[in-house]
């Protein structure tokens, strides 16, 4: 994954100026320089404290063959030129407006490879000094690119941070989401059970009344009788009806409705008489869309309704029906 860089912060360049204030003490070079570089942007970064410098911060230059970081770039290594008039690619270089005949630099790069920038020194007489200081300038080189990894270390653990903050939310968010979906599926499961419980109650008292009414007459009379076979015969017959009539009576369309359904169309069902869309089913059961459409496709061929009948309103109006 390609991850942005990161800028340079205040406290690394400020350090970054001690190493280029010493690598010039060092070296005994009017001029040492770290320079960035992006795409065809190459600009000086941080540059030794020396007074009439030519290479102040933020001087910026086209990146172009005439340049002597091009060569450590070219070169993806140490470029040195003790003396660009002896040397002809370099005789017409840039840097020798400012009579800067003499060069050494590094290629200063990101720890995934990725060119930062360049460290060097320049000067406008062979300097035996600087060229003697060479694995030393590799150090201050390695020095900041130390920095670098550093910094991006730091930039790739913060959005990693940041990403897992994020990651936490959303799940925090779907959990309190799928907590309230049950709570109110719970809710509507009691009141579902307590009607039920009060509709059985109800029912019951019912037969209570009817037998009472309708059958232990007759069933007293019985006791009663004799020998009068045929008027037995007639009590049983209207025992018989009466006790079909209250069975057939206790059968709710509902309760019959719920026989046919599997338990998962069942639950759905309860879920549906809520108000719930197919989505919100889904995710209060973690199941997909298509497993809840496939249950209320089932549930409709077992009731016999057509596409553009209302589940929901038939299923409440069979709750109600007696």
């Amino acid at each position: 994954m390609t991850f942005a860089k990161p800028p340079i912060p205040p406290e690394t360049q400020a350090k970054w100026q001690r190493v280029v204030d010493l690598v010039a003490e060092l070296t005994d070079v009017p001029a040492a320089l770290i320079m960035a570089t992006v795409d065809k942007d190459h600009r000086v970064k941080v540059s030794n404290s020396a007074e009439n410098t030519p290479y102040y911060p933020g001087r910026k230059y086209h990146l172009n063959e005439k340049l002597y970081c091009f060569g450590v770039f070219e070169n993806d290594g140490e470029l040195v030129v003790e003396d660009a008039q002896c040397e002809p690619r370099w005789q017409d270089n840039e840097d020798m407006e400012h009579a800067m005949s003499f060069y050494i630099g590094y290629p200063i790069k990101w720890p995934d490879g990725e060119v930062y920038g360049t460290i060097c020194v320049l000067d406008t007489r062979r300097n035996k000094r600087a060229l003697m200081f060479r694995k030393g300038l590799q150090e201050f080189c390695r020095v900041v690119e130390g920095d670098l990894a550093l910094l991006l270390e730091v930039a790739q653990r913060k959005q990693a941070q940041a990403e897992l903050r994020e990651t936490v939310r959303a799940r925090e968010d779907t959990i309190r989401r799928r907590t309230k979906a049950l709570e109110d599926a719970n809710t509507a499961l009691r009141v579902l059970i307590d009607n039920v419980e009060a509709s059985r109650h109800e029912s019951e008292q019912q037969i209570v009344q009817q037998i009472k009414g309708m059958v232990l007459p007759y069933v007293a009379k019985l006791r009663h009788l004799d020998a009068d076979r045929e008027l037995q015969s007639a009590y049983l017959m209207m025992i018989e009806d009466n006790l079909r009539n209250i069975t057939s009576a206790l059968a709710s369309k509902l309760a019959e409705t719920l026989e046919q359904l599997t338990p998962a169309e069942t639950e759905i069902m309860q879920l549906i008489m809520m108000g719930r869309t197919t989505k919100e089913i889904a995710t209060t059961l973690g199941r997909e869309t298509s497993t809840i459409d496939f249950h209320r496709n089932n549930i409709r061929q077992k009731l016999g309704l057509s596409r553009r009948e209302n589940l929901r309103q038939h299923l409440i109006a069979l709750s109600s029906a007696e």
